[in-house]
């Protein structure tokens, strides 16, 4: 048998080919839309993909599930468990297999037993792996978003996310019952699960990337001896936000992604057309440092720096419906599209380069800034008055202690929250007042400034050093929710 884990750090993703090296077959699992690293992988290895299949319908990044099987021939193969709100609608069309708990699938030598594992979502499935040359009974279990490292999936998704009112606590209760069928898997079963550190599917994923059954067991909240009603309570409770974007993708994902063919970088656009293609309503994203955008930008961008966090927030704050440029090196104008086309974000337009900017004020137009302050010297223009300070971090972060006098929008809920709700009043600030924004440690309250800005709002200011700074400093802090 062949076993290899493919990660992507900006979704925390993964996914594994499994291969028999007597016939040259691999199954893939789980995998994401950059299909060409298994394609190739395969080939180096002498083999071939000749299945596809993943655990559940995704809600964190676009399958590559369609696109494999189109560009390989290889069989799909799809979960037919669950309600019908849960069922892939283009399976059909896609000629898929439909699989169901108990269902055994042989990849040469190699035995996949398919085991219905709902609670994270209704038609979740997980694969138990056997090298039966060895005749040792299983090895392993992909687990997709059931079992990860320290933590279970979160149930409360296709409510958050997906809509689906009062399913929260239903979920809640099936994957309580899944888990206790998991427990009884073997112990020296090797576990790995679809996501780790950093993923939004869960609130405490470790970053190792990978367990065993019995390690679980004892050091996974999840799988503790407790009860069901005192799991259902701890499971919903401090889940994160869950990002915009999940509802698109849950939709994508359950009627089938487009195929994109190779992925193509976005081609470079002339500096004559910029001014023309952002007063036409063309979502122009900085990928710059933000320290670079605070110093000079275009007005009516926004910066969303290409980080290990870009993915994450390109989520949260972009349209599915508008055409996007990036602002980038072609370098990071390729790397960018690609992770935006991940998560199902398929209209990028195309980059300007960087001299853009240079062309820009050369041509007359002026050149906006980000004014930063620490926080001494905000809380000295509070003391003054006309101030408004806004924590744009999570409710949870917010609620464990904030500067006095601070309101709370997320930054994930500022691209849409209407300004006076912002501002406090209609339209624009007042003429004697600034907007002070923070967050943790600076990061997201940068973003926050350029989107912001970008709404209309004249008098921004970024507070370096966040929450943590002002904190440090001895500055009034509030814990609580008010």
């Amino acid at each position: 048998m062949l076993f290899q884990r493919f990660y992507d750090t900006r979704l925390a993703q993964a996914s594994y080919l499994v291969g028999c090296q007597r016939t040259g077959d691999a199954l893939v699992v789980d995998p994401n839309r950059d299909v060409e690293q298994y394609i190739d992988f395969a080939s180096r290895q002498g083999m071939r993909v000749t299945a596809v299949t993943e655990t559940h319908i995704h809600a964190d990044f676009v399958s590559g599930a369609r696109e494999l099987a189109a560009r390989t021939g290889a069989r799909l193969m799809l979960s037919d468990c669950g309600d019908a709100d849960w069922k892939y609608t283009y399976a059909a069309d896609a000629g898929a297999h439909l699989l169901r708990d108990g269902d055994v699938v042989m990849i040469g030598n190699i035995r996949i037993d398919v085991m219905h594992t709902p609670g994270h979502t209704p038609e979740h499935l997980s694969f138990l792996v056997t090298d039966t040359p060895a005749a040792a009974g299983a090895w392993g279990v992909l687990t997709g978003d059931f079992v990860f490292v320290g933590d279970v999936g979160r149930p409360d998704l296709l409510e958050r996310a997906a809509g689906h009112e009062g399913t929260m606590e239903a979920g809640a209760r099936v994957l309580y019952h899944s888990l206790q069928r998991f427990r009884e898997l073997p112990d020296h079963l090797q576990l790995w699960p679809g996501h780790g550190a950093g993923s939004a599917c869960g609130k405490a994923l470790g970053a190792v990337p990978s367990s065993t059954v019995g390690y679980e067991k004892i050091g996974n909240w999840g799988l503790a001896a407790i009860g069901e009603a005192e799991f259902v309570r701890t499971v919903l409770d401090g889940q994160p936000d869950p990002p915009r974007y999940f509802a698109q993708m849950k939709r994508i994902n359950k009627a089938g992604p487009a195929i994109l063919g190779p992925m193509q970088p976005p081609k470079p656009l002339e500096r004559s057309t910029f001014e023309d293609a952002l007063a036409g309503g063309m979502r122009m994203v900085d990928t710059r440092p933000a320290a670079e955008y605070a110093k000079a930008h275009v007005p009516g961008t926004i910066n969303i720096p290409y980080n290990g966090s870009f993915t994450g927030w390109a989520g949260w704050l972009l349209p599915y419906d508008q055409d996007i440029a990036l602002i980038a090196t072609a370098q990071t104008a390729a790397a960018a599209s690609r992770d935006l086309a991940m998560i199902g974000l398929d209209r990028v337009h195309g980059f300007f380069a960087i001299d853009t900017l240079d062309h820009w004020a050369a041509t007359g137009h002026g050149l906006g800034t980000v004014a930063q302050r620490t926080p001494e010297e905000v809380s000295a223009m509070m003391a003054r008055g006309g101030v408004r300070l806004l924590d744009v971090r999570a409710r949870s972060e917010w609620s464990a202690g904030h500067p006095t006098g601070a309101a709370n929008i997320p930054l994930g809920r500022l691209i849409d929250v209407p300004l006076e709700v912002i501002t406090d009043h209609p339209g624009d600030l007042r003429d004697d007042e600034t907007l002070v924004v923070h967050c943790q440690s600076g990061a997201r309250s940068a973003i926050a400034a350029s989107v912001l800005q970008a709404r209309g709002l004249k008098d921004v200011v970024n507070m370096t050093g966040g929450f943590v700074g002002w904190d440090g400093a001895g500055l009034p802090v509030v814990r609580g929710d008010t």
